[in-house]
């Protein structure tokens, strides 16, 4: 895939981390000796899609912003108001766009230029207005529990078309058994999102703007949703230092998948 294709992609890397217990904006924890957010950089140079991704800053975007230097555009989102705030931000600043914009974050280390690549082009080559990634998993054992209760999951009908994508406390005892579940890897239609962002509310127990709403929006006017399968380890990302230590293993022992449940449990 080529730049002409005109893929936007934009790197959520705005937040504090809470759970770290650090001072230090998370997507700068490092893993394998390089920051969370420069690993994700380097897969979508190595992708092809595009040379130059937008970058969503917030919690200290100096560091941030000097740690990255030239490698890319910064946006700065001043209040953290959800992920749909921050790629609304995004957009505003990209402009008018008859392309793709493609959504991933910064504390998501092992995201490969692969499913980067596939996610673009799946969606150019079906003319969807979404492509998401998809996690299939065995089961919710060992160190993929922490997808259990972390992550939606992907309901689909009969003829394998996504019906929608139900958050784990909003699910049925059926569908938290689904093992489809949703990482939030989504490319989409630039001038549909820009549509769609428009109309999103903040009427939650959060007040913040969900990227998830525009994928409901979707599925209520019954829009085919294309899919790409990406593996359970691209969609692992830190939120705690326990999480963290995992990663780091998992980056020195690549292809490992013998790690013990403790190692990983769900916070």
């Amino acid at each position: 895939m080529k730049n002409e294709n005109k893929v936007k992609v934009v790197i959520l890397a705005a937040g504090k981390g809470t759970r770290m217990m650090s001072e230090t904006p998370k997507v700068l924890m490092e893993v394998n000796g390089k920051p969370m957010v420069k690993h994700v950089i380097d897969s979508v140079m190595k992708s092809g899609v595009t040379d130059r991704p937008v970058v969503v800053v917030g919690y200290k975007k100096e560091d941030v912003m000097s740690e990255l230097g030239d490698t890319c555009d910064f946006v700065v989102q001043e209040e953290q108001l959800g992920t749909g705030h921050a790629v609304m931000i995004a957009q505003k600043s990209i402009g008018n766009t008859d392309g793709q914009i493609l959504v991933l974050y910064g504390d998501n280390p092992f995201v490969s230029p692969e499913t980067i690549k596939n996610l673009a082009t799946k969606n150019l080559e079906s003319g969807s207005k979404i492509t998401m990634g998809v996690v299939k998993l065995p089961d919710f054992k060992d160190w993929r529990e922490f997808f259990y209760s972390n992550f939606s999951r992907v309901v689909r009908d009969n003829d394998g078309n996504i019906l929608k994508s139900v958050e784990f406390r909003d699910a049925s005892e059926d569908e938290k058994k689904i093992t489809e579940v949703n990482p939030c890897y989504y490319c989409f239609d630039a001038k549909w999102l820009s549509e769609k962002l428009a109309t999103l509310k903040s009427d939650n127990d959060q007040e913040q703007y969900y990227l998830t709403d525009v994928i409901k929006i979707a599925m209520d006017e019954k829009m085919k949703i294309e899919s790409i399968d990406i593996d359970p380890m691209e969609a692992l990302a830190a939120n705690s230092k326990e999480e963290l230590l995992l990663l780091e293993e998992f980056a020195v022992q690549p292809g490992s998948r013998a790690l013990k449940k403790s190692h990983y449990r769900v916070q």
